[in-house]
């Protein structure tokens, strides 16, 4: 008996197809027999099939699997059958189709899929390339094993040297069994090693474009984390001269000797593919620092050490890029204080804090006074260097905890977290004093407002309005001292900028809607 790989033993239980007999243009040899579960071939018309099924002993999965596909070449029905029945007595699925001519064998080939071809040796009325010259150039290999009544060694070494997989004797027809499964078991080893060895070329291709790649350094580390071998690319990206003196540097065995590190780069449960990447900062051979990304993987090899291999990223330009587009969205280009965005986050941030801790902060909206006058007569050069020194002021007379922002051409903010309305008054006067008296010409002067949460308001767009307006009241009261400023409420201050807003729009000049907003201000505030 045989067994064909993934073909499993059972009773037969095949279809075999072909022509007509009349079709072939051959002639039978013997009378036709009948087979031993008392079926008999059947005689097709012209370009029809029967297929013969014989009742299958074993069941389940075994009897599902799918028939060993034979395509024959051949021109006498008897032989076919015999080489069947040889195949069903050893207990083999079959599914066979017949031709006669190369076209018939290239139409069957390109429609349906053959595990092997038995083809008759020598060939009558076969015109065109031999079988195995027209399988040859087909991606997929299929055996060939030619059947013939006589053969003599040398044909058959002839044969074999061509490609073909067997050569098989009539007279010895028992013997089909077997030369199939070594020709199945044959094609499967090629087909392994050809998938191996592609795997292989592309495993080689793959870490030969890495080692030779001009941007990924690339090395090799033994366990402690000392340098095993490096590419080119990691010593220029060192800036070190050699290979040779960069095997003596230590750059990796700080990541190796860390358990958490080195579990995070290789994978804590012998992952294959290693883990998950990993930034760390490296020195340089000047001493500069740089920014790079580790990806690594642990490789060994019969009868050496454990190493691993790491993949070396120069991520700094890319992390400066990153950041300065972080800065951009939250800073302002001018003055570097948080913008009008980061504002508004600090301010949700603070209003959530001080729902949880019951603490009252505090909001300042500052606005430089004359900051038009100051462009007109020295240039906007001049006018925003005003800008930055309102700014460093800020920065020096706040804490570390607080927020001062730019969020309008003349318009600055600061966050006093946990501050009351009497610390925040003695900040407010403290900026004044500081920029007034910073050395600098021209000399510069600001007016502040200040509100406190949750008093002034308990949003975002209430407590800003009541900072604004408290600018505003106070740029009226320094025109003219006789203004009296009221305190109000945040619903107030409200009303009030809503009602200004409204007057203000009324008026298509610029200056003169400035005009309009301060006087509307000192009259509401009497």
């Amino acid at each position: 008996m045989c067994c064909f790989g993934q073909f499993h033993r059972g009773t037969l239980d095949y279809g075999s197809k072909w022509g007509s007999f009349s079709d072939y243009g051959g002639q039978k040899r013997r009378d036709d027999p009948s087979d031993a579960a008392g079926h008999s071939m059947g005689v097709t018309s012209q370009n029809h099939t029967k297929e013969l099924v014989f009742a299958p002993i074993l069941h389940g999965p075994a009897n599902r699997r799918r028939p060993l596909r034979i395509l024959f070449i051949h021109d006498v029905a008897t032989d076919v059958e015999q080489c069947l029945r040889e195949l069903r007595r050893a207990h083999c699925k079959v599914s066979a189709d017949v031709v006669t001519s190369s076209e018939q064998f290239v139409k069957h080939l390109e429609s349906k899929h053959y595990d092997v071809v038995l083809s008759k040796h020598p060939l009558r009325n076969w015109r065109g390339h031999l079988p195995i010259e027209i399988l040859r150039p087909r991606e997929k290999h299929i055996p060939v094993i030619f059947l013939a009544d006589t053969i003599k060694p040398e044909i058959a070494a002839e044969l074999m040297t061509q490609g073909a997989a067997d050569c098989v004797d009539t007279d010895h027809i028992g013997h089909l069994p077997v030369a199939i499964r070594r020709a199945l078991n044959e094609n499967n080893l090629r087909e392994e090693r050809d998938h191996s060895e592609k795997k292989l070329r592309h495993s080689e291709a793959r870490y030969r474009a890495l080692v030779g790649n001009l941007t990924y350094g690339m090395c090799r580390c033994g366990e402690k984390g000392n340098f095993l071998d490096v590419n080119q690319a990691l010593v220029t990206m060192l800036g070190y001269s050699s290979r040779k003196e960069l095997l003596a540097a230590n750059h990796a065995r700080d990541i190796f000797c860390d358990p958490y590190k080195r579990g995070q780069l290789l994978g804590y449960s012998g992952d294959k593919n290693g883990g998950v990447p990993v930034e760390i900062d490296w020195r340089r051979k000047d001493g500069t620092l740089l920014k790079v990304r580790l990806s690594g993987r642990e490789v060994s090899a019969e009868g050496e050490k454990d190493s691993y291999e790491i993949i070396v990223e120069d991520v700094t330009q890319q992390r400066k890029l990153e950041d300065h587009l972080r800065q951009q969205a939250a800073k302002d280009p001018l003055t570097g204080l948080a913008n009008y965005r980061h504002l508004v986050e600090v301010l949700d941030t603070e209003i959530k804090r001080s729902e949880r801790t019951g603490r009252e902060f505090a909001l300042l909206f500052l606005d430089l006074d004359g900051l038009k006058k100051i462009n007109d007569a020295f240039g906007h050069l001049v006018g925003s260097q005003a800008l930055c020194r309102l700014a460093d002021v800020l920065c020096n007379s706040s804490r570390d905890m607080d927020t001062p922002a730019r969020f309008g051409g003349d318009e600055f903010a600061l966050v006093l977290p946990e501050t009351g309305e009497v610390s925040a008054n003695l900040v407010a006067g403290r900026i004044c004093a500081n920029l007034a008296h910073d050395g600098r010409r021209p000399k510069l002067s600001v007016s502040i407002g200040v509100a406190i949460y949750p008093k002034d308001g308990e949003r975002i767009d209430t407590l800003m309005g009541a900072a604004d307006i408290a600018v505003y009241a106070m740029k009226a009261r320094a025109r003219d001292p006789r203004v009296e400023v009221r305190k109000t409420t945040a619903m107030q201050a409200v009303n009030r900028r809503m009602w200004l807003q409204g007057t203000l729009k009324s008026s298509p000049n610029p200056t003169h809607r400035r005009k309009i907003r301060n006087e509307n201000i000192a009259k509401a505030d009497r």
